[in-house]
């Protein structure tokens, strides 16, 4: 074991130091952010299970999720795909009260061992319905002495964020290895004594055992329903970093020298009486706003939200035009070549006949016809540059680039979009609008982009269709799967969406595989695709582009089909398991048909054992096509955490609090970084932003 330079404090000390961690558990460890023993502590349980009773397999229902000691009567693997070796472990168990079958598409040898016949087994996963008959995927799996099992745990289990390769027992397993540390040593604290005195919060290190190992029955029935004074402390504790770093990267950026935008308005006048549809009233509402930031001479930086469908595209068109009457470029960054394409056809479409030069720069164009973009960029020849990644590269130079529109700005990293920032001329911050369709309510939003100025289209044109949302058993999916051939066979298309299965993307895909091939064999007369997050970005990208043009009738996909990518002839949006989404992704997902001129339905297929509370959300969806208030209702039931989710909040997500929970906290959290901006606290102050932003604090880096 290493002890060269050995850091003073155990906490500051690398993961390489524990039992356990070699380079392969340190690499996977280090994909979730966590680089020091530091960072393991405040690595937090994602949620809790109750693992503290075992229940009968005849008192199991499906969707709850359940632990169970069963005896394995028979197990084998099966070979699916035709032609192709992909294996998969089928076992049956029972106890005196009922019979359970298990699969797993992933293991290894001593997994497989464990599935001897007539070995006990404690089981603990999510119960599932399949042809009538109750099953767990991949459930946690250990062998059993059924006359001497193993006692069971007196508290709640915490259970972490992990990755792909790395099980909860692993990382369980390192994380012990710091609490006993932490019991013996502690660490330092990181907030003004006075403050946790005066609002009656525990010390940094009773508060982390607490989390980490709920020490009885009562810490867990506090911790169960949010109530334990070490989850108060850490809710304020994180609110006030995530306030602290984004105050911060305001006063940089608006401290920043700015192109200064003197346009006389000739050209936006041209485009919108070009334009064959009369702008909305919260469209020029925006575009107001956007002009008062440009005549502030101080750098732009505002978000507008609109939900799908309502207009936001020709508005970020709209925007780039006194940037180009006052002589700057503007660029526009999408995340997919596809839709950095359907900028560009609506750009060119707009601005070109106004004189207006537009190139598309995308990491498919190679050889002269890149070196010609590049020289049009340079030159200044091309005054609004829309991309993808390929804007970020070095070899990208613009002549006068004074604005930047990221379009679903959480799909960009911190370095990607400061990289592009950096493409001015005399160290000038660019102008940026930040474009996002996640329908997320007013109040949330202002917190979550708290360094943002902040606008919302909350009108849809008129003549939008609406889309009709259905509720459907799974019983009804045969009924179904005909009506989808019908309509492809009268021209319309399908979206078939899978949606996640627990925190594995590897059976998210195993799902939509499975259902690509079910649709493969019941409809052999009709052209079915799939995409997935597993698959290489050119390859996801073909495929949705022979979507797009018509030549696929069905395409199956995870949640990864891209926001934004219009494709009229969607005339069906079908979502599997649509609980397991929060509604505003389901209305984003919604709002992919809808877009032509054929009648378009959005059906929603649930399982029967759905829970009362699950059939209350999706009613909401069904009852309204109103984004926001969509985002209100299910912030009011799931809260912040569920309803935005990492993907969603980009940069900006949360370990431990809720938005929509914790607000009665904010009074404390303005107190808390209000004060922790005193000089005296400066060092203290680094260490919270490392503890709950950590290397997200580059962010705040916009020079």
């Amino acid at each position: 074991m290493p002890v060269d330079n050995k850091p003073a404090h155990w906490s500051e000390q690398g993961l390489r130091y524990l039992k356990g961690v070699g380079p392969k558990v340190a690499e996977k460890l280090q994909k979730l952010g966590l680089k020091t023993q530091r960072d393991l502590l405040f690595h937090l349980p994602l949620r809790y299970e109750d693992r503290t009773f075992v229940s009968p397999l005849g008192s199991l229902q499906a969707g709850q999720r359940g632990q169970i000691e069963a005896e394995v009567l028979h197990a084998g693997i099966h070979f699916r795909r035709q032609g192709r070796s992909r294996r998969m472990l089928v076992a049956k168990l029972a106890d005196n009260t009922g019979v359970i079958t298990v699969r797993l598409f992933y293991f290894n040898a001593n997994q497989q061992k464990q599935f001897e016949k007539g070995n006990w087994l404690r089981c603990y996963g999510e119960v599932r319905s399949a042809l009538g008959e109750l099953e767990m995927i991949h459930p946690e799996t250990e062998v059993i002495d059924i006359d001497d099992p193993p006692p069971l745990p007196q508290t709640l289990t915490p259970v972490y964020p992990t990755t792909e390769g790395l099980h909860q027992i692993s990382m369980k397993r390192v994380l012990r290895q710091v609490i006993e540390k932490l019991k013996t040593d502690g660490i330092a604290e990181t907030l003004p004594q006075e403050w946790l005195d005066s609002n009656g919060f525990p010390d940094i290190t009773s508060a982390m055992i607490d989390l980490h190992l709920p020490g009885s029955r009562q810490d867990s029935d506090l911790i169960a329903h949010n109530r334990h004074p070490a989850q108060y402390r850490f809710i304020v504790e994180e609110l006030a970093a995530h306030r602290l770093a984004l105050l911060e990267r305001r006063r940089e950026i608006r401290s920043r020298k700015t192109p200064a935008i003197n346009a006389n308005g000739g050209l936006s006048r041209k485009l919108k009486l070009a334009l064959p549809f009369a702008l909305t009233g919260a469209q020029l509402r925006v575009l107001t706003e956007l002009t008062a930031d440009f005549a502030a001479a101080k750098p732009m930086i505002r978000l507008v939200q609109g939900d799908v469908g309502s207009g936001k595209t020709v508005v970020a068109a709209l925007a780039c035009l006194p940037v180009i009457e006052s002589g700057y470029q503007a660029a526009l960054m999408a995340p997919t070549e596809i839709l950095a394409e359907q900028h560009y056809q609506n750009f060119a479409l707009w601005l070109e006949p106004l004189g207006v030069g537009v190139v598309n720069l995308v990491g498919a164009d190679k050889g002269r016809k890149r070196a010609l973009k590049l020289s049009m960029i340079a030159s200044g020849e091309a005054q609004v540059v829309i991309g993808t990644h390929a804007l970020f590269q070095a070899s990208v130079e613009f002549n006068r680039l004074g604005f930047i529109i990221f379009d679903e700005q959480h799909r960009f990293g911190v370095d990607q979009r400061l990289a592009l920032q950096r493409k001015t001329r005399d160290d000038e911050m660019p102008h940026q609008l930040i474009m996002t369709a996640t329908p997320i309510p007013r109040t949330m939003a202002m917190s979550i982009y708290a360094d943002l100025d902040y606008s919302q289209i909350d009108e849809l044109p008129p003549g939008r269709k609406p889309v009709t949302t259905s509720i459907v058993s799974e019983q009804q999916r045969d009924s179904l799967i005909q009506r989808v051939a019908r309509s492809c066979r009268e021209g319309g298309q399908v979206y078939w969406v899978c949606t996640l299965i627990e925190e594995s993307e590897a059976l998210q895909c195993e799902a939509a595989e499975l259902t690509y091939e079910s649709l493969c064999r019941q409809l052999p007369q009709l052209s079915v695709g799939l995409v997935h997050g597993r698959m290489k970005p050119a390859q996801k990208e073909a495929i949705v582009a022979a979507f797009k043009n018509g030549d696929t009738h069905i395409l199956v996909a995870t949640t990864v089909i891209e926001v934004g990518v219009d494709v009229p002839n969607a005339n069906i949006m079908i979502i599997e398991n649509p609980e397991r989404l929060g509604l505003a992704q389901i209305h984003q997902l919604r709002g992919r048909v809808g877009r032509g001129a054929r009648e378009s339905f959005c059906i929603l297929l649930v399982r029967n054992s759905l829970s009362e509370l699950a059939r209350k959300r999706l009613e909401i969806i069904r009852s309204t096509q109103d984004g926001f208030t969509i985002a209100e209702k299910d912030l009011e039931i799931r809260g912040a955490g569920e309803v935005l989710g990492t993907r969603q909040t980009g940069d900006m997500s949360f370990r431990i609090a809720d938005l929509m929970r914790d607000q009665k906290w904010f009074a404390q959290v303005e107190d808390l970084a209000e004060l922790m901006q005193r000089p005296e606290y400066a060092a203290v102050r680094v260490e919270l932003l490392r503890n709950w932003i950590g290397d997200r604090q580059d962010y705040t880096d916009v020079g």
